[in-house]
C-alpha cells in the first residue's frame, strides 16, 4: 500500500508596522494560490494605526489560514524577522518564506520558490530582481535604483556571496538552513538582517538559488528606509567580515 505523501508545512513571516490597508490585500493574494499546507504568520510591532487589531480580525475569519504574533514595541525588521521564524520553527514549519507587508513582493511567485527550494535542493531561494527576468520598480526614480544596485556590488565585494539580489528579502528558507545557521543568535537588525542571514548561509557551504521578481513600489504607507537604516546597513557587512564568527 503506497503512503500518501503530505504537502511541507510552510509558513509566510510578514512583519508588520502601519500597513493596516496592505495586510488583507497580502492575505487575500496568498490565499488565492491555493497552495497546500500553507498559513500566513503576522508579526506585529504595536502598529498605532491598529494592524494588529486587523490581523487578529483576519485570523478569526481565516480558520487557521493566518496566525498573529503581537510584539509590545517596534525594534526593528531583523527582531520582528527572528521572533516570527522562531514561532514558525516551533509550530512545525518545513518552509519558512520571508515576504514584506507592503505588497513589494509578488506572491504569485511563491509557489516558483517552494518547487525550486526542492527541485534544486537549495538551502534558500531568493526572489531576485537583478538575474534575468528580475526587474525594479518603474516609479522608482534613478537615484533609488542606483542606490539599490551600488548595495549589491558594495555587499558582495566585502563577503563575496555570490548572488545577484544580496539585499533581498523576498526569500523561502527551508527550515533546517534556519537551524544550521543558529537564528536566534543573529545580531543585524533592519535591512542588514537580510545580509548577515545570507553570509551564514554562504560560510556554512549551503546552497543559494535566485528566481526572477518584479519587485514594485508600494502604494499604500511609506516607506521605513530611514537613513540609521541606511548606516547600518553600509557598516553590518564590515562587521560580518572582520568580526567574531558564529
Amino acid at each position: 500500500m503506497a503512503v500518501e505523501k503530505t504537502s511541507p508545512r510552510i509558513v509566510v513571516v510578514v512583519p508588520t508596522y502601519n500597513e493596516r490597508t496592505n495586510l488583507p490585500i497580502l492575505v487575500d493574494l496568498l490565499k488565492d494560490l491555493h497552495l497546500p499546507n500553507l498559513h500566513i504568520l503576522v508579526v506585529d510591532d504595536n502598529s498605532p494605526d491598529g494592524t494588529g487589531d486587523v490581523a487578529d480580525r483576519l485570523a478569526a475569519e481565516t480558520a487557521g489560514l493566518v496566525g498573529v504574533l503581537h510584539r509590545t514595541e517596534k525594534d526593528g525588521l531583523g527582531r520582528a524577522y527572528v521572533a516570527g521564524m522562531t514561532r514558525a520553527l516551533a509550530e512545525k514549519a518545513e518552509v519558512v518564506i520571508q515576504m514584506d507587508a507592503d505588497l513589494s513582493h509578488p506572491a504569485s511567485v511563491v509557489p516558483v520558490m517552494v518547487e525550486k527550494l526542492f527541485a534544486e535542493n537549495a538551502a534558500v531561494v531568493i526572489g531576485s530582481r537583478y538575474v534575468e527576468g528580475g526587474s525594479l520598480a518603474t516609479e522608482w526614480p534613478w537615484h533609488r535604483k542606483a542606490l539599490s544596485a551600488w548595495a549589491n556590488f558594495y555587499v558582495n565585494a566585502i563577503l563575496r556571496l555570490h548572488v545577484k539580489d544580496a539585499t533581498a528579502g523576498f526569500k523561502a528558507w527551508r527550515a533546517d538552513t534556519l537551524k544550521s545557521i543558529d537564528l536566534p543568535s543573529v545580531r543585524s537588525n533592519g535591512y542588514s538582517f537580510q545580509v548577515e542571514m545570507n553570509y551564514r548561509t554562504v560560510r556554512r557551504g549551503l546552497r543559494m538559488v535566485e528566481v526572477p521578481i518584479r519587485f514594485e513600489e508600494r502604494v499604500n504607507g511609506e516607506s521605513k528606509l530611514g537613513l540609521r537604516v541606511q548606516i547600518e546597513s553600509a557598516v553590518a557587512p564590515w562587521k560580518l567580515r572582520f568580526g567574531k564568527q558564529d
